[in-house]
């Protein structure tokens, strides 16, 4: 979708805005902006302790919710009187099958469920790149098929599909990246590592989320990806380059990498980098780029300099969330 939508504002800084999953990268930006654009009746919703403590800590202000979105609950009420409701909560990495449809199908359908009851007049889904990918797992099915709740749910809604994020918070992909390349002496890289990807900084995804708060454009899906087209290999030698690490980078052949993975795997049950995401790293992806920043407005961060903005120092540039 191409067409630049309306920018006079349809929420005032004291209406009620409900964050679903709200304790995760996107979620812990947002609130951050949201504060600093003058919101003060913010609510999130989150089960995860260790990250929502962090929320708790950082921001006293924000009325947290913890609670598993799956199940039914008093947490389901907590959007009666919202103006709007973002939709962050998502299973994103695993190996047990059974939270991918929990969290991402069973949680959307409960949460929808109490819009719908409680006649909230918009919502913000926060669905994924990985819709429109050629890669097939646990994490793009489930995706694939929370959007399609919500595009069925006869709510106004807009759908955002954001690519591979990264900043402050981040706990996985870049974030998990550069603090391994700080520990380890050195940094493997599967293969070639020319598998192109397009990174888009999460705090310019938290602008876009609130723009469709501010004008509730309905019913469109907009792909949002990072301007800048940039081949792994070169993400983490910006990364290398901007953190002072000292690792080599060194690439190795793919099967050892995957063996690598797998044994690793054996030992820890929840780990930070599947096979499964090694595989979708190295499928070949090439997103639509949409002029987003014409169409909500925001412009957008140069990579390096967000990497800069996200791994130099930083208000929030040493909190990190558990996976």
């Amino acid at each position: 979708m191409s067409n630049s939508v309306p920018h006079t504002s349809l929420v005032k800084p004291d209406d009620k805005l409900v964050l679903f999953g709200g304790a995760g990268l996107v979620g812990q930006n947002l609130v951050v902006l949201l504060k600093q654009q003058g919101f003060t009746n913010l609510v999130v919703v989150d089960k995860h302790p260790a990250n929502s403590a962090i929320l708790r800590r950082l921001h006293p202000d924000v009325t947290l919710i913890e609670a598993d979105m799956a199940e039914a609950g008093p947490w389901e009420d907590c959007v009666a009187g919202a103006a709007a409701v973002v939709m962050l909560q998502a299973q994103i990495g695993g190996e047990i099958e059974a939270e991918f449809n929990r969290n991402n199908i069973v949680s959307t359908e409960r949460a929808l469920a109490a819009c719908r009851r409680h006649e909230v007049p918009y919502i913000a889904h926060i669905s994924s790149s990985v819709v429109n990918s050629m890669a097939r797992d646990w994490y793009t099915e489930t995706k694939k098929a929370q959007e399609k709740l919500v595009v069925e749910s006869g709510l106004a809604h807009c759908v955002l599909r954001p690519t591979l994020m990264f900043g402050w918070f981040d706990r996985k992909h870049l974030g998990w990246l550069s603090r391994f390349m700080k520990r380890m002496p050195v940094f493997p890289i599967p293969g070639h590592g020319r598998y192109m990807r397009q990174p888009l900084y999460v705090m310019d995804f938290c602008r876009i989320i609130l723009s469709c708060l501010q004008t509730r454009p309905n019913g469109g899906a907009y792909n949002i990806t990072g301007r800048e087209k940039i081949d792994y290999i070169d993400i983490i030698r910006t990364i290398k380059r901007t953190t002072g690490a000292r690792a080599t980078v060194l690439t190795i052949p793919y099967g050892l990498f995957w063996l690598l993975l797998k044994t690793y795997a054996v030992v820890d049950k929840n780990p930070p980098f599947t096979t499964k995401q090694l595989k979708a790293l190295s499928t070949p992806d090439d997103f639509e780029l949409i002029p987003w920043w014409d169409i909500f407005k925001v412009p957008p961060t140069p990579f390096e300099e967000a990497v800069r903005k996200t791994y130099g120092p930083g208000e929030y540039a040493d909190v990190v969330l558990e996976f």
